[in-house]
């Protein structure tokens, strides 16, 4: 693969018309390329930023031969078509590659992988079928049993104490392969957003702090609340798997900070901007997205210095009890609007439902404690 610079107007291809999709697609416009996007989805948030948007299946032969026509091709969301993705090697630049997808979107390639670079995940079995559980599957009790492929904001997850348990699980898992996970003393979950052309170009965000309510993220804190020391090594630890991957994109690595002696375990990967990186637009010298066109146009990523101490929250589509009202009615957006230092990104989807991802804010402040706290102020204002 040629690494010459793709320059404006190029035109630029991304699989998936999400949010993610509308604000690669807005980041590219920006910078002066053209975008198409391809979703089978006729309301695709991204297709109100694109200049084309290719209405079809992710697998559509026509659709990936017209978007094959573009200097260079990225994706939005793992659970496209990784497949897809390699096929299109064939004929045009494509980061992250097809290859990295399939390890990300399969929980036990990705915690191989994991472990080939060197690092450490949570204690895991591979629970494929029936018989693999076993009297030695009893170490790793409690545990949670994630289905390997198809699961995201906590989607796909349940909760074992008992070999029985474990059983049951694995049945209402629909006896597809697993991964059983020890749970750990989990006392932060932080993820890295890294960017990397090559060994030679590659730089991460600062950490992020998450919080999470049921399996989705709610928060997440920058600068994290932790200690120097164990910053560095995250950025560290998430450059040190980009290489092992050789991944070309961005790639968010999330961690699970372990016990009294804060060791940093790898929970999992994302290839692509991720939720925890939204900050980035509003309160960083460039956002994740920016960072994404540039590398998939073979550009050096930029530098990423944090700006201000902010805090991110997630607007989701049930958080609002009645009041995003079964009639469309929006929630009362004015607290929000009227404080100076916070920014409000709404994703345009049609309809409200539970556990969708309808916007998010950014608060930025002197301190990410106080960003944190007036998030949590603004977000029950919304509930009001």
């Amino acid at each position: 693969m040629s690494m010459n610079p793709i320059l404006p107007p190029s035109t630029l291809g991304i699989l998936g018309g999400g949010q993610l999709g509308s604000m690669f697609a807005i980041a590219a416009k920006t910078m002066g390329y053209r975008v198409i996007v391809l979703d089978p989805d006729k309301n695709a948030p991204a297709a109100r930023f694109a200049d084309q948007h290719l209405c079809a299946a992710f697998d559509d032969v026509a659709a990936l031969k017209e978007l094959a026509k573009c200097a260079a091709i990225t994706t939005e969301f793992e659970n496209v078509n990784a497949q897809s993705m390699i096929d299109l090697a064939q004929h045009t630049r494509v980061s992250p590659s097809g290859e990295s997808v399939a390890i990300a979107q399969n929980r036990i390639l990705e915690k191989a992988w994991i472990r080939k670079a060197g690092l450490q995940t949570a204690p895991y079995q591979e629970i494929v079928k029936s018989d693999d559980i076993t009297e030695q599957s009893a170490q790793y009790l409690p545990a949670v049993l994630k289905t390997a492929t198809l699961g995201y904001d906590g989607k796909g997850q349940i909760r074992v104490k008992t070999l029985d348990e474990l059983r049951q699980a694995f049945i209402q898992q629909k006896e597809v392969p697993c991964v059983l996970e020890k749970l750990v003393d989990l006392r932060a979950e932080i993820s890295v957003v890294v960017c990397r052309l090559d060994n030679q170009h590659i730089t991460t965000f600062d950490p992020a702090e998450n919080q999470h309510e049921n399996g989705i993220l709610s928060y997440s804190i920058v600068p994290a609340r932790l200690p120097e020391k164990i910053q560095q090594q995250a950025k560290q630890m998430a450059i040190r798997l980009a290489n092992e991957l050789d991944y070309v994109g961005v790639l968010a690595v999330e961690m699970f900070v372990v016990g009294d002696e804060q060791e940093l375990l790898v929970n999992e990967i994302a290839p692509r901007p991720h939720n925890s990186g939204h900050h980035t637009i509003d309160a960083c010298a460039i956002s994740q997205f920016q960072q994404q066109v540039r590398i998939m146009c073979g550009l050096p990523p930029a530098n990423t210095t944090l700006l201000m101490p902010c805090c991110m929250a997630n607007i989701l589509g049930d958080v609002w009890g009645d009041v995003w009202g079964e009639d469309g009615s929006e929630p009362n957006w004015l607290p929000l609007q009227q404080h100076t230092q916070a920014h409000l990104h709404l994703y345009g989807k049609l309809s409200a439902r539970p556990a969708r991802k309808m916007g998010h804010f950014t608060v930025l402040a002197d301190t990410a404690d106080e960003a944190y706290q007036t998030a949590q102020r603004l977000h029950q204002s919304l509930q009001a």
